[in-house]
């Protein structure tokens, strides 16, 4: 109804226009009820136009034929004719607007030659004829353009949203490429140095136990290291082989990290505040990975350390620490490393954010919060990248 209030405006006016025309007119006859009834008619034809074309086209046809010839307004009753005819053009009634085009110019002069007075010069009706015959050809033909240039406009932006569509394909097709190379890749330059590692520390672990000897809690730590790394290896080959985003590492795992932790001499404290709550895949995952690499660099560079682990759930927020007493300081600032620098991007990326600092007496802290309630994960961050998954894992 919004885009037929136009028409509709557009034939008050006309019927204003053509009641005060009337009015003015000397040779004109006295409007009546009837007359004012049909230029009502008009009105409402027009204001329906653009859905009915042909019939709002007959019905101002017939209307202004009718006031015409009992009013004879002049060539303002031709105003809501003319109207009608672009837009059934306009519309692609062509025929329509042709027939009522010759129909109302056929009656109109027909009236006015008919009513003409015997002195009237002849060349006053010529004027009047080619006027009139002048709008209405140009009434079809705007009509026909107007059409063109819809049906050309439509005709771009359907080929605008086909390129779009297009790109879209050849950059999943370049995405699927590109997992499929670094799949490769990882294949090649980690999957065989890591089964060495796990098969020369089972090795070691069985001679110990050959022996009569307990194996020591470094050299299990290290075999139970590179199993799960061979495990998690496996899941992200997969991963990058197939086109579903799912790696099978959450929170839920956390109790796995502590165990290895623990194993490589490290204590670990675990608290959980809050019910648990099912989460998102990406921040699931991405929790999971700030605890692991914090955890392991507080093995790798804490020294003697006591870890802290504390995972918060609330309404709107995950909230993800680890903190060490390790013999890191603000006065020795720790440099961003890869580790550091793709857990930031990680957290930043689902629309969290990571403070990872030395805590004020000694020791570190990272603390990762990511959003719940949606507003700050838009699509571009949801969609992380395979290479930058994979280097932020390691």
């Amino acid at each position: 109804m919004r885009r037929d209030l136009p028409y509709a405006l557009g034939g008050l006016v006309l019927g204003g226009l053509l009641l005060g025309n009337a009015a003015l007119t000397p040779d004109a006859a006295t409007v009546g009820a009837l007359d004012v009834a049909l230029v009502l008619a008009m009105a409402v034809a027009l204001a329906v136009c653009r859905r009915y074309p042909v019939v709002a086209l007959a019905v101002v046809t017939v209307a202004m034929l009718a006031v015409h010839v009992r009013v004879h307004p002049g060539v303002s009753a031709a105003f809501p004719v003319l109207s009608a005819v672009y837009v059934a053009a306009w519309r692609g009634r062509r025929a329509a607007a042709a027939v009522a085009s010759l129909v109302f110019l056929g009656s109109f002069l027909t009236r006015d030659i008919s009513m003409a007075p015997a002195g009237r010069p002849g060349d006053l009706v010529a004027e009047r004829t080619a006027l009139l015959l002048g709008w209405f050809v140009a009434a079809n033909v705007a009509g026909l353009v107007a059409r063109q240039r819809r049906a050309y406009l439509e005709q771009v932006e359907q080929r605008a949203i086909e390129a779009e569509r297009t790109r879209e394909e050849m950059a999943l097709r370049r995405a699927g490429e590109e997992r499929l190379r670094i799949a490769r890749d990882l294949h090649d330059s980690l999957t065989h140095s890591i089964s060495v590692i796990k098969v020369q520390a089972g090795i070691a672990v069985h001679l110990a136990r050959k022996h009569g000897e307990q194996p020591s809690a470094t050299l299990l730590a290290i075999q139970e290291a590179s199993s799960a790394a061979m495990r998690e290896l496996r899941t992200t080959l997969d991963v990058l082989r197939s086109p579903a985003d799912e790696d099978h590492v959450g929170l839920a795992r956390v109790d796995e990290l502590v165990e290895r932790t623990q194993a490589a001499g490290v204590p670990v404290h675990v608290t959980v505040s809050g019910p648990a709550r099912d989460l998102p895949a990406e921040i699931d995952q991405a929790g999971y990975r700030v605890v692991q690499e914090a955890l392991t660099n507080v093995a790798r560079h804490a020294g003697p350390a006591t870890a802290h682990v504390h995972v918060e759930y609330a309404p709107a927020q995950l909230t993800v620490s680890v903190t060490d007493d390790g013999h890191a300081s603000p006065a020795h600032p720790v440099t961003p490393g890869v580790g550091l620098r793709g857990m930031r991007e990680r957290v930043t990326g689902l629309g969290g954010t990571l403070r990872a600092a030395a805590n004020d007496d000694h020791g570190f802290t990272v603390r990762a919060a990511f959003p719940l309630d949606g507003p700050g994960r838009t699509a571009r961050s949801r969609a992380v990248q395979p290479a930058q998954r994979v280097a932020e894992s390691r």
